[in-house]
């Protein structure tokens, strides 16, 4: 919801810019804000995203939180999303005083590893971000999988393709186990080529935990030693997506993603 006051702030480019990414990352916080509008300052990030809100342009929830007592997230609001031509986020925004929905929570754990590939530096120089895709329907009816994103990595001739699952530990795992094989069926029906125009892909799973990572690590090594590649949120927040920090289904070795 937007506060009370309304304003005549005027839009300016980097509003668009944030607008345009409310698309693919739905809800943002401000330290997620801060990396899509270039802002040095949180300062300086806190009142644009409050003149944001109070001209109407954004859709604003206090949700409880530990650290703090309570965290505002932010959405397009109708108005935004008819300014920039984005569809609205679909999300349960509602006010809490228990915190966030699992939904909120799990868009913005996958939102940290959009902001990563997207607004932060690569590892090489020669490396581009080309594309990132988000799904709100099944990839086919033949295979009724949502990955929660995929994007792909421009490297000399190639093009890098990875899909990602963020897991917060609320899924069991059959669950696990039924993605295993969806994914695997898409890497060997020949499926992917088609819907993607690549040869081949990775699936980044990123956990909460190490416990959690050993435990759905276990039930995917059992039917495949390829394609996936396991990580913490914690891993990545410490040392960085492309670092040493991914191990692949069999091994202990930790590699770096490129």
């Amino acid at each position: 919801m937007t506060g009370n006051r309304r304003t005549g702030a005027t839009v300016q480019e980097r509003d668009r810019c944030l607008l345009r990414e409310l698309d693919i990352l739905r809800v943002i916080d401000r330290e997620q804000a801060q990396v899509v509008m270039g802002f040095r300052s949180m300062r300086r990030t806190n009142r644009r995203l409050l003149a944001l809100t109070r001209s109407g342009v954004l859709g604003r929830i206090f949700i409880a939180n530990q650290r703090v007592g309570q965290k505002a997230l932010y959405t397009a609001s109708p108005q935004g999303a008819a300014l920039a031509g984005i569809r609205l986020s679909g999300l349960p925004m509602r006010q809490s005083r228990f915190g966030a929905s699992p939904f909120l929570l799990h868009r913005l754990a996958i939102n940290e590893i959009y902001l990563s590939v997207k607004h932060k530096t690569l590892p090489r120089p020669d490396l581009s971000f080309a594309r990132w895709i988000s799904f709100r329907e099944p990839l086919s009816q033949a295979i009724p999988l949502i990955p929660d994103g995929y994007f792909e990595i421009v490297d000399g001739p190639n093009n890098r393709a990875m899909f990602l699952e963020a897991d917060l530990g609320t899924e069991g795992i059959p669950v696990w186990q039924k993605k295993t094989q969806l994914y695997l069926q898409l890497a060997l029906s020949g499926a992917f080529p088609q819907m993607f125009r690549q040869p081949q892909f990775r699936v980044l799973v990123v956990v909460t935990t190490e416990r959690r990572l050993r435990n759905i690590r276990a039930a995917i090594e059992k039917s495949t030693d390829k394609i996936f590649w396991f990580t913490t949120f914690d891993q990545i927040k410490q040392c960085g997506l492309w670092s040493p920090v991914w191990l692949r289904p069999i091994g202990e070795a930790r590699l770096p993603l490129l």
